[in-house]
């Protein structure tokens, strides 16, 4: 086992398909499969259990994969502190950005921190709410943008902008010509979701569940884009925030407040270390108020 097979075997496992990870690494399908048969047959245990076009992971590999992040994350930063010894030396900021607001902020972000900032290398993760605080704990990430407040202790949070939570239904659903829809009503409806390891997907659990209701879930995908794509094709609803009407706002949606009662959503960045992080939470929130601000001043 050396830390090139680690660092395949960790994209592999984020990922959860082969193709997927080989495009994130830039090798070859086939190179990257037998890679990890390696190691697996270096370790004499088996990482992943192959069906149905995915990879599910093994408790071995939850187990591997608990000590490859620590590892990697130390030689990245022996790596980095050699390059000062060669007046090499590069900054580097790793940021874990929740999926449900990644698309709203990082495009613009990245340009801003580019011309603000033009030698420093923005790092940027896709990743769950708890992941994204799991990382900050173990210092894989310096900053995180996510759901406010934290939930995990020894975090620090600054709020970025207010959004709410929001019915999504297709043009032809029978409750397209309500101006908004309780939470009574929302949880009648027949549901396409994000599934139960994203944040937005437990708020709306836990909304329900102060009504003593449970979500009527139809179907379920891991991706937001793939949720505004199907959705049109179907009489299912589901809940986002709003900002998210930024990624596709064409009349195939209708976009929907729920009321009674409101569902507020924080949106923040997440950090361990106030002090050596202050400056990179500054620059960040400056950076973003320019973003989020039209937003805010919607009425």
């Amino acid at each position: 086992m050396d830390f090139r097979q680690l660092r395949y075997f960790v994209a592999v496992y984020e990922e959860g398909h082969v193709g997927r990870a080989a495009e994130r690494l830039s090798l070859s399908q086939p190179a990257l499969s037998q890679q990890i048969r390696q190691l697996e047959h270096g370790l004499d245990v088996s990482l992943f259990e192959r069906g149905n076009k995915r990879l599910l992971p093994t408790l071995a590999a939850h187990t591997l994969y608990n000590h490859a992040l620590p590892l990697l994350d130390g030689l990245h930063q022996a790596h980095e502190a050699l390059r000062s010894f060669q007046g090499q030396a590069v900054r580097t900021l790793a940021i874990g950005v929740l999926q449900t607001v990644h698309p709203s902020l990082v495009p613009q972000l990245l340009e801003r921190v580019r011309k603000a900032q033009p030698h420093l290398v923005v790092q940027i993760y896709e990743l769950s709410g708890l992941e994204i605080e799991r990382r900050l704990l173990n210092g894989l990430l310096d900053i995180g943008i996510s759901y406010l407040p934290p939930r995990q202790p020894g975090l620090h949070g600054v709020l970025l902008y207010e959004d709410e939570l929001q019915l999504v239904i297709p043009n032809d659903h029978p409750l397209r010509e309500f101006k908004k829809v309780s939470m009574a009503q929302a949880a009648e409806l027949p549901m396409l979701l994000l599934g139960e390891e994203f944040q937005i997907r437990q708020i709306w659990q836990s909304q329900l569940a102060n009504l003593g209701r449970r979500p009527h879930v139809q179907a379920e995908l891991n991706s937001m884009a793939g949720i505004l794509e199907s959705l049109p094709h179907t009489r299912l609803a589901t809940v986002l925030p709003g900002r998210a009407q930024q990624i596709r706002s064409d009349r195939d949606l209708l976009w929907k407040p729920l009321s009674e009662p409101r569902v507020p959503l924080k949106v923040g960045l997440v950090y361990r270390d106030a002090q050596r992080q202050q400056a990179s939470v500054e620059l960040l929130r400056t950076l973003l108020e320019e973003v989020v601000k039209p937003r805010q001043e919607l009425p």
